[in-house]
């Protein structure tokens, strides 16, 4: 490689963006610039890769490379190092800030290097100002406060010159100081002027919003540290080289009592601790993570794997004690070094930081709130005592207060579980648990017949069940069949018998013994039993052939259902339920939905909550007009009780966002992920998704990003690589439109490697073909280039051609634009060679990419000045592309018609050709300058100039643009 390759190397790297991608690339390039032996490269690469270190976050080789440039400067001094001297002298702020972060640096060293700035820079006649600032910085680390009250003076009165710190980042450091002096308002007016203004340095405004959370906090600005933090934490989350940074807004986090908060930015960033960008950062970031941890409560947390340990869960406990050791046994190494206690009291402050003060939400997907009750403990009143209202079972339930239940307070033994029996038919769950806690306090120590017996534990099978113990509720349900059948019972026997087997045929391991149980326990009812046992034995039978699958089986058992139920209205509409999930699973579409309205209308009538809900999420699916779904996801919003709370709302978000009211789906989507949160419920993750999807829709595309980035942390923790890799792909949209070109073309690229298998090639195609049209759209035309390529070379490996000439023609324009003629012209080879495969077909799609295709082709060679070609290849065109509609790209190629017609000395064709484009164009189009000056153009060669200049002024242009 010749060294002007290698200087266009060293361009392009340049241009990358911070972090390993750019370090690997630049370690790579000093090899081979070593190998050329030119100094000046060697010397400027190394410059780059200073900056490359510090940035990137590996800050502890940029004390190699500054060494080794100041070292080359001072030996033999060329007038190349003029040219860096500001730059050099620069370098020196990093050394004297970073030394400080290593322990294992001697203090004498970091001052050594001031005294040594100092030096250079008195005799370049620069100020003091920064140096000024790193003796006050190096005062502060040690702890000694009179001497950074004194060079803090010197810094604010010495005046600025070209090597002062931005005008964002010395206010950073001030407003720093202050807060750290209890002067908050001062840090808080300080930074004012400077948000205001404009700030174009890599490190803001990002620095100085972090700086300010706790002086906002403090003085009541809850909503400015709740924006600062929001915008300041999506600027650092991607950049190793500010962790020390992320450790603040976990800290902030905390403080304002969003723990779940902090605990995802802990998990989002915990891998980082194994490569730190020094160790300073690690001890902060161990800090403020393990502080975050121990008001997490008992949980867990998702750590990577990293050399030696294996990707694993581990207890947030534990994990704060260990991050608090590490932070711990860090800053005693940094007080060793520096003869002070100050970063050991810096760090026990940090590890004490726990929520004070009014709560600022700060989550873009979970919101805090007063905790719902997840239980109802019914208060037993009429002589029941008061204690064993401790003894019931917590339920879900949607009443925000204990409902009070009076039960008879001569009732026996019997009359209690029948009247528990009763209730739980009804839905009326408060009844039944109190009857069972009034039956326990009497009655449980007593002597029971075996039928009393039987009959409790069936109920305490129904409890179980509730409460999702289905292995218990089994071996509760198979022992009352044992007593009911030893006291003679038959019919209670068959009854709970049909129960067990519906429970059973949950599980593919006893689901034939279910159905069998089920099937005889009805048969037996329609011998023994009354209206309402033959009813809901039959409903049992449907039932347990439902959880088989067995959808027509299971009709045709509800179809021996009487119309009345028995006289049940309950049970009757529990069935008209069951209907309607049985014919939705058939596509019957329409009756399933009477089944469940009429459930729905049942429901209302009885105020049965629970099966007002169950229908209208029913019926929510089975209407085809979104207005209709909202309305009975309204209905059984309203109804539901707290475990079904979370469904509605999912159901209600879908129906929200399919009805066009994307706004209000938002809040029901928050408010499910902050139910799943609060519950510790599975499926946050993919709620997140879909959370980040409706911000998109609505352009709140910060939020977006921040429950998109949530999602995949979340999805990779459960191993859900499709639905991850699908979130990516919304992530990366999002970052494109928010302007962070770089984030997109990660997540693009981390999409290209991750669907890397032949089943998956039309995907690959797809990502990589957005990646260079993220590139193309921000002028990285070369690299833009690439991308197109491989794209096209993965279209064609997925036999899809038609993708495949679209890829090429977008890599001709961008290998054109990068102004790589020879990539260019063969890329046009290629695009020929592909067009002819597919010359001849009338579909609309192959009919424009044929034409969009000659019209690269033009380009290109317009560009190398074979004029003529490049017309002929243009020939019928525009015709071909009207005849699909495709109006705007016909008027473009007309125009460069146009244009090449005016260079071969033809205005006289030209003219007229140019007058119907323009004239056909809209007024905002952004053809209608250029089309305009070529216009002008052709009148000036047709002898016109009135004409000509009417023209321009009418279009304001100027005759020599």
């Amino acid at each position: 490689m010749s060294d002007e390759d290698l200087w266009r190397v060293l361009r392009g790297i340049a241009d990358m963006p911070y972090g390993a991608g750019q370090i690997a690339a630049l370690e790579q390039l000093l090899r081979r610039v070593d190998a050329a032996d030119d100094r000046h490269l060697a010397f400027v690469t190394r410059m780059q890769a200073t900056t490359g270190y510090i940035y990137g976050g590996e800050p502890a080789k940029s004390f190699v490379t500054f060494s080794w440039c100041l070292s080359e400067f001072d030996r033999d001094p060329q007038p190349y190092h003029q040219r860096h001297l500001h730059q050099l002298l620069w370098h020196f702020k990093y050394m004297a800030s970073g030394l400080l972060k290593f322990p294992e640096v001697p203090l004498d060293r970091t001052y050594a290097v001031l005294d040594d700035m100092e030096r250079r820079y008195r005799a370049g006649g620069h100020s003091l100002q920064a140096v000024h600032k790193h003796r006050f910085r190096v005062a502060e680390h040690v702890g000694d406060v009179e001497a950074a009250a004194h060079w803090y003076r010197l810094w604010q009165t010495t005046p600025r010159d070209e090597l002062s710190d931005c005008a964002g980042c010395d206010p950073t450091s001030q407003v720093s100081y202050l807060a750290d002096t209890g002067r908050d308002a001062e840090a808080v007016a300080l930074a004012e002027p400077v948000l205001a203004g404009r700030l174009t340095c890599t490190e803001q405004p990002q620095a100085i919003l972090t700086a300010l959370l706790l002086p906002y906090l403090r003085t009541g600005r809850a909503e400015e540290a709740r924006d600062a933090h929001r915008e300041a934490y999506r600027r650092l989350r991607g950049n190793l080289a500010d962790l020390w940074d992320i450790a603040d807004h976990i800290e902030f986090c905390t403080l304002t009592g969003n723990e779940a908060r902090a605990v995802e930015l802990v998990e989002r960033h915990l891998d980082w601790l194994d490569r730190p960008p020094s160790p300073a950062a690690a001890m902060h970031f161990a800090a403020a993570a393990s502080a975050a941890l121990r008001q997490a409560g008992p949980s867990t947390v998702y750590r990577r794997a990293a050399e030696g340990r294996p990707a694993a869960e581990v207890s947030a406990a534990s994990l704060a004690d260990e991050l608090a050791e590490m932070a711990a046994g860090l800053a005693a190494r940094f007080d060793a070094r520096n003869g002070t206690s100050q970063q050991s009291e810096w760090i026990a402050r940090r590890l004490a930081a726990q929520a004070s003060g009014e709560h600022v939400p700060l989550s873009a997907s979970v919101r805090r709130r007063p905790t719902r009750p997840v239980a109802d403990q019914s208060v037993v009143g009429a002589g029941t005592p008061a204690s064993s209202a401790d003894r019931a079972r917590r339920v879900r339930s949607g009443g925000a207060e204990p409902q009070a239940v009076t039960l008879p307070v001569d009732a026996g033994p019997d009359d209690l579980l029948d009247l528990a029996e009763q209730s739980w038919g009804r839905h009326d769950r408060a009844t039944f648990r109190a009857a069972l806690v009034a039956f326990d306090d009497r009655f449980g120590s007593a002597e029971l017949s075996a039928r009393t017996s039987a009959h409790r534990l069936a109920l305490r099978a129904s409890e179980r069940g509730d409460e999702d113990d289905i292995d218990g509720a089994i071996k509760l349900n198979r022992a009352a069949v044992e007593l009911y059948r030893e006291a003679g019972e038959d019919v209670a026997a068959q009854t709970v018998a049909g129960r067990l087997g519906v429970l059973l045929t949950r599980s593919d391991e006893e689901s034939e013994e279910g159905l069998l149980l089920v099937r005889e326990a009805a048969e037996v009812l329609d011998r023994l039993g009354d209206a309402r046992q033959r009813a809901a034995g039959h409903d049992r039978v449907a039932l347990a052939l439902l959880h088989r699958e067995r959808w027509a089986d299971a009709l045709a058992a509800l179809d021996r259902v009487p119309a009345d139920a028995g006289g049940d209205r309950h049970l009757a509409a529990r069935i008209a339920l069951h209907r309607g999930h049985l014919l939705e699973q058939v596509d019957r579409v329409d009756e399933a939905r009477a089944a469940v309205d009429e459930a729905r209308r049942i429901g209302r009538e009885l105020g049965v909550g629970e099966v007002v809900t169950g229908a209208g999420l029913a019926y929510a699916r089975l209407v085809d007009d979104p207005a209709d779904a909202v309305a009975a996801c309204d209905e059984a919003l309203e109804a539901a009780p707290a475990d079904a709370e979370l469904p509605v709302r999912v159901a209600r978000a879908r129906a929200l966002l399919a009805a066009g009211r994307a706004p209000d789906a938002v809040d029901d989507f928050v408010e499910a992920v902050t139910l799943c949160v609060e519950r510790g419920a599975e499926g946050d993750a993919f709620l997140r998704w879909e959370l980040a999807n409706a911000y998109r829709m609505v352009g709140r595309l910060a939020e977006a990003a921040e429950v998109a980035e949530e999602a995949v942390l979340g999805l990779d923790r459960l191993g859900a690589q499709a639905e991850a890799d699908r979130c990516r792909h919304l992530l990366a949209g999002v970052y494109a439109g928010l302007g962070e070109i770089d984030p997109a073309l990660a997540l693009l690229e981390q999409l290209a490697s991750n669907l890397d298998g032949p089943d998956n090639l039309p995907h690959r195609a797809q990502v990589l073909e957005e990646a260079g049209g993220i590139l193309y759209d921000a002028d990285r035309d070369a690299a833009a280039g690439e991308r197109f390529a491989a794209a096209a070379e993965a279209y064609r490996l997925g036999d899809l051609p038609l993708d495949e000439l679209r890829a090429r023609r977008r890599e001709t324009y961008a290998w054109f634009w990068a102004d790589d003629r020879d990539a260019a012209l063969r890329a046009v080879e290629v695009v020929d060679g592909l067009a002819a495969k597919l010359a001849g077909q009338a579909d609309p799609p192959v009919l424009y990419e044929l034409a969009m295709a000659a019209e690269a082709g033009a380009r290109v060679l317009t560009g190398e000045e074979r004029l003529d070609e490049a017309l002929g290849r243009l020939t019928g065109v525009p015709d071909r592309l009207r005849s699909i509609e495709a109006f705007g790209e016909a008027a473009q190629v007309e125009a460069l018609i146009g244009e090449l017609l005016l260079r071969l000395d033809r205005p006289a064709e030209a003219e007229p050709l140019l007058r119907r484009v323009l004239g056909g164009l809209p007024a905002a189009s952004r053809q209608v300058r250029q089309t305009a000056w070529l216009l002008a153009r052709a009148l000036d060669l047709l002898d016109r100039p009135a004409e000509a200049a009417a023209l321009r002024a009418e279009h304001d242009l100027d005759e020599d643009d």
